[in-house]
């Protein structure tokens, strides 16, 4: 019985071994990815507590909440917005690294905008990296680009492979009479986009992937129609995501007073089924209202195992 005792325990034990340490701390099968646009993360012209100052870094206050909400995360995988140049994003990490949260991957995307970027952190190792600084779309009688490219990342989890593209549409602010709010500089990135995305994955039905980011512009919107349709091709859905009380928002603008949500992650067809219910939300834990005007969103994915008969093709 002692024998057989031991050696229940010792098969329990591996079980639970193998079901904890896997790269990058995910579960077996299951990653947590999440979205969030840092709100200037780079200097830039600010208004701070003695006033206003131009090429001014994001405060030290502000950036220790964000650490604060990115450790609450606890994303193995995250996709930031208006993150600064290089330098910024390292000493991101190595900030959060000394607090106890060690991202070891990192990439960003270098495009039009030489100052905000779009970028991950990942504690998984990333596969396929590729940053589109040169899509274009048809603007103003000629051609524009999108102005923070497009970022492209591929994990593997448990032998599944996820693609996430992360994205940062134009803000509303433009000079433009002839584009009110830049509503049509948005449209054409995101077509630019999701054309971009088809080209990736002809048939969304059979693959894998999520588009996360922020897209400037509420739910019913034509950028967010023209990411998840082309036709009568599905191309993602949205995660449904609210806080712990019930509320959608992620930006909250301070100038006008309003709450919106204009911060997504969108499922491919293919990747729906590993979205559990109620594994999508809007963070709202402290911190978060000095961190950035931007609230998270973080989404729980439980991935298949790997397909054995095609792997063995």
């Amino acid at each position: 019985m002692k024998g057989r005792g031991q050696a229940a325990v010792g098969r329990w034990l591996a079980a639970l071994l193998a079901g904890t340490m896997v790269a990058g701390g995910a579960r077996a099968g299951s990653i947590t990815v999440a979205t969030y646009n840092v709100e200037n993360y780079v200097a830039a012209d600010r208004r701070v507590d003695d006033g206003y100052r131009p090429a001014y870094p994001k405060p030290e206050p502000a950036k220790t909440a964000l650490r604060a909400v990115i450790r609450a995360l606890d994303a193995d995988v995250l996709a930031l917005q208006e993150m600064g140049p290089a330098g910024y994003l390292e000493e991101l990490r190595r900030d959060l690294r000394a607090e106890g949260l060690d991202y070891p991957h990192a990439t960003l995307a270098e495009a039009v905008d030489v100052d905000r970027h779009v970028a991950v952190l990942s504690r998984l190792p990333l596969g396929r990296v590729q940053a589109q600084a040169d899509l274009d779309f048809p603007y103003g009688g000629g051609r524009a680009k999108v102005k923070r490219g497009l970022l492209e990342v591929a994990v593997t989890v448990d032998g599944t492979e996820l693609t996430l593209f992360v994205v940062h549409l134009h803000s509303r602010f433009t000079e433009r009479p002839d584009d009110p709010n830049a509503a049509t500089f948005r449209a054409g990135e995101a077509a630019a986009v999701r054309d971009y995305v088809l080209r990736r994955f002809p048939d969304p039905v059979a693959a894998r992937f999520v588009i996360m980011g922020d897209c400037n512009d509420v739910r019913n919107s034509k950028p967010l129609r023209l990411l998840t349709r082309r036709g009568t091709t599905l191309i993602a859905t949205l995660a449904p995501a609210t806080d712990a009380n019930g509320e959608a928002w992620t930006y909250y603008y301070h100038k006008d007073d309003t709450y919106s949500r204009v911060d997504y992650v969108l499922v491919s067809p293919g990747l729906a089924p590993a979205l559990p219910a109620g594994g999508a939300r809007v963070y709202g834990g402290p911190g978060v209202r000095e961190a950035s005007d931007h609230r998270p969103v973080v989404v729980r994915l439980e991935l298949p195992g790997p397909d054995v008969s095609h792997s063995a093709r």
